[in-house]
């Protein structure tokens, strides 16, 4: 199993990204999904995660700003940005519980990292 993120890159504060994430491999079902970022010299830190059949949750600082979204079809898990800050400056990194057999409980699987980069 593979997660691969894209969508990274430099941005104006203001300005809008969208990362992607997909999810490749040997999957029976893919159950909460979610995007972390950090910051040079921080710890990595939950920006939203989605689950199948739930609403969306967002940390405090991107509300009203960012909306995640998937694509229970495809595998697949959008991050529109929008309004984009300098302290959204961070390596963002997708994760994903991974069920892979009938029987197997979920792993959990982390994307390579994106680097978003808001210029002030």
């Amino acid at each position: 199993v593979q997660l691969q993120a894209s969508g990274g890159g430099l941005v104006q504060a203001g300005g809008s990204l969208r990362l992607s994430c997909a999810a490749s491999g040997s999957i029976v079902r893919v159950n909460r999904m979610a995007w972390y970022r950090q910051a040079p010299g921080k710890q990595r830190e939950l920006v939203a995660d989605i689950s199948s059949g739930s609403l969306p949750n967002y940390a405090d600082s991107v509300k009203g700003r960012f909306t995640i979204s998937r694509d229970n079809a495809k595998n697949t898990m959008l991050l529109q940005m929008n309004s984009l800050k300098p302290e959204d400056t961070a390596v963002y990194y997708c994760n994903a519980n991974i069920v892979r057999d009938l029987w197997g409980a979920g792993q959990s699987y982390w994307g390579q990292g994106t680097l978003v980069t808001v210029s002030s």
